[in-house]
């Protein structure tokens, strides 16, 4: 599922008196100008919560509920403009229990029709990315429903990733591609094989189109990716988008996750320097000319992998 096309600009607004004196004392040891555009977060934990408690999963995924609102009205405060939650996989969808997928499709409805009034009193706007089309037919309906009552507003989009797996979306963007391409032959009376002649299969196929093909088309790659629970894996979130993010992990468990701990994450990312693959801002010239002639790392590494004569005895 892709969100619509037609979205208000995002628009900022001063709600920093909003955050507890926790949040703004540590909001006020970040730079602004340095807010992440989109974080996502793997919210993972809610069972273990429960477990530790000797309580059953279903109140662990209320709680993990709970904290999901608490969580987006802190980035909503701070302005953050694009927040994206891995809610429910794919294979959640077809791995865990029926009364268990159920249930939380029960609590996706309760969620979005008890937290609407909250959404829109703090400007955030309702998307989803996913196999939806799967999901129960009432289930559908009510995310339309929360979708189009948040379509006006214009601060952070919270878009819930919802039977959502990375890899069927590249699947699902690779046959919108080829379909795409094949509808275009049939209106100009040719074959695909002519058509990709015309132009070369690079002009037709590239980053640029998968990415446009994407679920997340209209929004900018993650630059800050939170798992909670400390697991270390992406469990199929995002994989192409994710490609230069920021990974933080924590050993808090989801339904313990506040804003305050949003901001910790974003703190932590202020202090990195990306470098998409090249030397980074603080490499120098005189840092390049330091460096080992290639010539001379090439002739150690042979002469470190060339098998040695053992000495006689």
């Amino acid at each position: 599922m892709r969100a619509s096309t037609t979205r208000p600009v995002f628009q900022p607004c001063s709600r920093l008196h909003e955050l507890s004196a926790e949040e703004a004392a540590l909001y006020a040891q970040l730079d602004p100008q340095k807010i992440p555009q989109h974080v996502a977060i793997i919210m993972d934990g809610n069972g273990r919560w429960a477990g530790k408690r000797a309580l059953k999963r279903f109140l662990g995924h209320q709680q993990g509920a709970e904290s999901v609102q608490f969580v987006v009205e802190t980035a909503s405060r701070i302005n953050l403009p694009f927040i994206t939650l891995y809610a429910f996989s794919l294979e959640n969808n077809l791995r865990r229990p029926k009364s268990e997928v159920n249930f939380l499709m029960k609590l996706l409805r309760s969620y979005l029709v008890g937290n609407v009034k909250r959404m829109n009193d703090n400007n955030v706007r309702m998307e989803y990315i996913g196999r939806i089309c799967e999901l129960p037919s009432e289930v559908q309906d009510t995310m339309q429903w929360a979708s189009e009552a948040t379509a006006r507003n214009t601060g952070t989009t919270l878009t819930l990733a919802l039977n959502y797996g990375s890899r069927s979306e590249i699947v699902d963007a690779a046959r919108k591609i080829l379909t795409d391409l094949i509808a275009e032959a049939h209106q100009r009376g040719c074959s695909l094989e002519d058509l990709i002649q015309v132009d070369g299969l690079e002009a037709r196929l590239d980053e640029h189109h998968i990415s446009g093909a994407l679920y997340t088309a209209h929004m900018p790659d993650p630059d800050l990716v939170i798992r909670t629970s400390g697991e270390q894996r992406i469990s199929n979130f995002l994989l192409w988008q994710i490609a230069y993010s920021e990974i933080f992990i924590t050993d808090r468990l989801w339904p313990d996750f506040r804003g305050i701990h949003l901001l910790e994450a974003i703190q932590n990312y202020q202090k990195r320097e990306r470098r998409f693959g090249g030397l980074g801002e603080t490499f120098t010239d005189e840092d390049l000319d330091a460096l080992e002639p290639a010539a001379e790392v090439a002739e150690e590494i042979v002469t470190e992998l060339t098998p040695k004569q053992l000495a006689p005895r």
